[in-house]
């Protein structure tokens, strides 16, 4: 089964059966737990079954369900088919609908509270504000009919109380996007209140934030189609990254991005609007001397990209992204603390943390703080970027940052982080550069 999600060509049954593979794969259902479904041009609904192993899931075993009722496949379709038809006809823009119990929105859901997701720009604009349906039992036309009158509010991200969520988008991919970015911003939330107080921006300072990511580079006058052996060996590289960091939730479908330096003036990066998880070598955006690829549109941060490669030589990889333990020290601006274990601070040395907005200014901002002895900084509800040498080195620092995340938060419920001590940092400091400057081969 491939990997990768083409929703103009894949038949339906083939689509439901690569994203409900991703969910389960993430973790982010059980074998008996969700479903998914999408409208087809005809308004037949095809539908995962019931009783079915959902991590074994296969093409032949997601029925359809034609306009007129009728049912065809050898499974009966998802209990839950009520409330996917119910958003169906309010909503004629949806087309794909995802449900699944995801822990960090079911902690919401028992709690009877809405993720806000006006804690990160690019998920107030990409996910918009989240729906509440109050309990019905499942299967019931009342399920249906209080999820279906929140979607006719014009959400696209609902949560059901002492339930789950449900999402709906313009295809399954952007079904797919949405649910993923909202689930790690759910628990970011949740880890992030361990640490402090969960800022929440304002709809100006959002606003003008992504105003400023709107700016564009201009088109490179067209060339040679054919991609040179250095080209291909760089977009290979970085497309191996995308999907390992997919894989482990380091870096999501609808946000992030990664580039690689091709040399003094020029760089390859991800790019925007496509899903991480399908990216191919073509998608790779070229941008030579100030210009991109024509025709193509890189990651909406490639101003950033371009200035940190302009401003540091050494620097020859970039990845920005939001994984969920460094976000919840991004939106809490709480210290992250570099003296945990021995590897933690040979390789990151010191992450700083930038205030909201501070990768624009010039003087005084992200471009002075990042460095070879500083490669990872936090940016407070925004984003962490990581740096490095090569890319693989870039990703191993975003690896140990996030473990270490993770390991600060899972100490707080212990007491007191208890750090290494000034005369450790001093013996490791000799043994050092031996550990940083390990020749990374990619």
């Amino acid at each position: 089964m491939t990997s990768l999600l083409d929703t103009k060509t894949m038949h339906p049954r083939d689509q439901i059966t690569v994203v409900m593979r991703r969910i389960y794969d993430r973790v982010l259902t059980t074998t008996s737990g969700g479903n998914l479904s999408i409208r087809d041009d005809d308004d037949n609904v095809w539908i995962t079954p019931a009783g079915v192993d959902k991590g074994l899931l296969k093409p032949s075993d997601i029925v359809c369900v034609k306009k007129d009722g009728t049912i065809i496949g050898d499974h009966s379709p998802s209990s839950e088919y009520p409330f996917h038809l119910a958003i169906y006809n309010r909503r004629p823009d949806i087309k794909a609908v995802v449900h699944a119990h995801p822990p960090g929105i079911v902690a919401f859901s028992i709690a009877r509270q809405v993720p806000d997701t006006r804690v990160l720009p690019q998920v107030r604009s990409f996910c918009g504000e989240i729906g509440y349906a109050p309990y019905a039992m499942p299967g019931t036309e009342a399920l249906g009919h209080s999820i279906a009158s929140q979607f006719n509010e014009g959400v696209h991200i609902v949560i059901m109380e002492n339930h789950g969520t449900v999402i709906g988008g313009s295809d399954i991919s952007d079904a797919y996007q949405k649910f993923e970015l909202v689930e790690v911003t759910a628990k970011s939330i949740l880890y992030g209140s361990k640490l402090g107080k969960v800022k929440v921006l304002e709809d100006s300072q959002i606003d003008g934030q992504l105003k400023q990511y709107a700016k564009k580079l201009p088109d490179a006058a067209a060339g040679n189609p054919e991609l040179s052996s250095i080209s291909r060996e760089k977009r290979t590289e970085i497309l191996k990254i995308v999907k390992r960091a997919c894989r482990q939730g380091l870096l999501l479908g609808a946000y992030g991005s990664i580039s690689t330096r091709i040399n003094e003036d020029e760089f390859l990066i991800t790019p925007d609007a496509i899903s991480k998880w399908d990216l191919t070598l073509e998608d790779m955006v070229q941008v030579s001397y100030g210009k991109k690829d024509p025709g193509k549109n890189p990651d909406h941060s490639v101003l950033l990209h371009q200035a940190i490669y302009k401003q540091h030589p050494d620097i020859n990889a970039i990845i920005i992204t939001q994984p969920t333990y460094l976000t919840s020290f991004a939106i809490t601006g709480a210290r992250f603390n570099v003296r945990t274990i021995p590897e933690t601070w040979i390789y990151l040395q010191d992450v700083q943390t930038g205030g909201f907005g501070c990768q624009f200014d010039k003087e005084n901002g992200l471009l002075s703080m990042i460095s070879q002895d500083s490669p990872v900084v936090i940016l407070k509800n925004e984003c962490t970027i990581v740096t490095g040498n090569k890319l693989l080195q870039a990703f191993d620092y975003l690896e140990v940052a996030e473990f270490s995340a993770k390991s600060l938060i899972l100490s707080a419920s212990l007491g007191d982080m208890i750090p290494i001590s000034d005369n450790e940092i001093e013996e490791l400091g000799k043994v050092m550069s031996r550990w940083k400057n390990y020749e990374w081969k990619m």
